[in-house]
């Protein structure tokens, strides 16, 4: 039966806490198990995680033995290639109703990743048919639809209570605005749904003003109420995904500001970074400090909102409604509509590469610190914007790139711990 990752964060939400997860993954089984055990133990609610290796989300199953056997070290942790008799018995005595284990992988294709965490006795991953594909591979978005396809199929075939989280409130990790994450989450939520999916959640990237991240997240869960209240679902968020600050104070005080945002939006779930994010693999100990560190934050009375959060709401629900409606009008199957979509500029990514992405709209940091539309392509928006014209510099880019280290790393007075790109 298991869905532990559903009780127990329906759990936590009845009680107003915040259930922390780090983002953690060793090559070898003892490392890992080391690691989950550790985060397990924590006298605050936490989900423990098992990212997956460089080598599986490409679909190399071999390497990562080998360079295991070489005596090196992995990214992750390769469920694949490792026996599933072997992870069984990893997880047999941490895996459970108090302590949820969710897979992380970031691969486009990801059947084999999918059959091999059914076949350990788990049933919660994240990612998406979009969220996982542009981003991470030049694999054409048809073909990750239909590996998508076949993939939530199995889920749903397998386990009573497969559960997937969009990762397309994170598109990118940066220079989205909000509308486009909202409207990616969501669809890929119908995705899921029309898949057999019953459980599920929303991601979102803390972004560069708190005020808009907040009138998101309410947009988000207003838009998933109104088109997946049939199915159970919580919302995510994750301490920014951009370049991180590089002082210790700099980067403690962005993890803390995403937890108080997770509070004070009524997130259920917060995917926190480390100190040391702008520079190193994370340690177990440098997890442990962060989850320490945002579960103390996130304690506490949530802030009220402001006329400024409500405008953010109006104006990210009302694009991301306009967005979303307009991908679901152009085929009756959502992995055609969101290919289709993509084709015809309905949907663009600002900045993304993917030879799938027409690359016509843009993201700029406006005055007031928000992320606004740059240009709009052909977005299905009743406003179209267009405050670039041409082509931004690479200085423009780096800037805003750099906007929220540099904010956090200029109110410390401590050294930087890697030099400034």
């Amino acid at each position: 039966m298991t869905g532990y990752l559903d009780r127990f964060v329906a759990g936590r939400r009845a009680d107003r806490t915040l259930v922390v997860q780090p983002r953690m993954g060793f090559g070898r089984i003892g490392a890992m198990a080391a690691g989950l055990r550790e985060v397990a133990a924590l006298d605050f609610p936490v989900v423990g995680t098992i990212t997956i290796d460089s080598y599986t989300r490409v679909g190399d199953h071999t390497t990562p033995l080998e360079r295991l056997a070489a005596d090196e070290e992995l990214n992750g942790y390769p469920l694949v290639s490792h026996p599933a008799a072997a992870t069984r018995d990893m997880l047999a005595d941490l895996y459970g109703p108090e302590f949820p284990v969710q897979v992380r992988h970031g691969t486009a294709l990801p059947l084999a990743v999918f059959r091999r965490l059914v076949e350990v006795g788990l049933d919660a991953t994240e990612g998406g048919p979009v969220s996982y594909c542009l981003p991470y591979s030049r694999l054409p978005l048809a073909d990750a639809v239909r590996a998508w396809s076949e993939s939530c199929l199995l889920l749903a075939g397998e386990t009573e209570h497969g559960h997937i989280e969009s990762f397309g409130g994170c598109l990118l990790g940066q220079l989205c605005p909000p509308s486009i994450l909202v409207a990616t989450a969501v669809l890929e939520g119908c995705f899921f749904r029309a898949h057999g999916l019953r459980h599920m959640s929303f991601s979102y990237a803390q972004g560069t003003l708190p005020a808009q991240d907040r009138g998101a997240l309410r947009a988000l869960r207003t838009l998933a109420a109104e088109l997946l209240g049939d199915a159970t679902w919580h919302v995510v968020l994750y301490t920014y995904m951009g370049l991180f600050p590089r002082t210790p104070a700099g980067a403690s005080a962005l993890i803390e500001d995403s937890a108080r945002l997770a509070r004070d939006a009524g997130c259920e779930r917060l995917i926190v970074k480390t100190v040391s994010e702008a520079w190193q693999i994370p340690s177990v100990s440098e997890n442990l400090s962060a989850l320490r560190l945002a579960a103390a934050a996130a304690r506490g009375p949530a802030a009220a909102r402001s006329a400024e959060e409500d405008a953010y709401y109006e104006e990210t629900l009302a694009e991301a409604r306009a967005i979303v409606a307009a991908v679901l009008d152009l085929d009756a199957d959502i992995g055609t509509a969101l290919t289709e979509a993509f084709r015809l500029g309905l949907l663009d990514i600002p900045y993304c590469l993917h030879p799938d992405n027409r690359s016509a709209t843009t993201c700029v940091i406006d005055e007031r610190g928000a992320l606004a539309w740059g240009s709009t392509g052909n977005l299905p928006l009743s406003t179209p914007t267009s405050r670039t014209a041409g082509r931004l510099s690479s200085d423009d880019l780096y800037g805003m790139l750099n906007h929220v280290a540099e904010r956090y790393d200029s109110a410390s007075s401590e050294p930087r711990l890697v030099p400034h790109p």
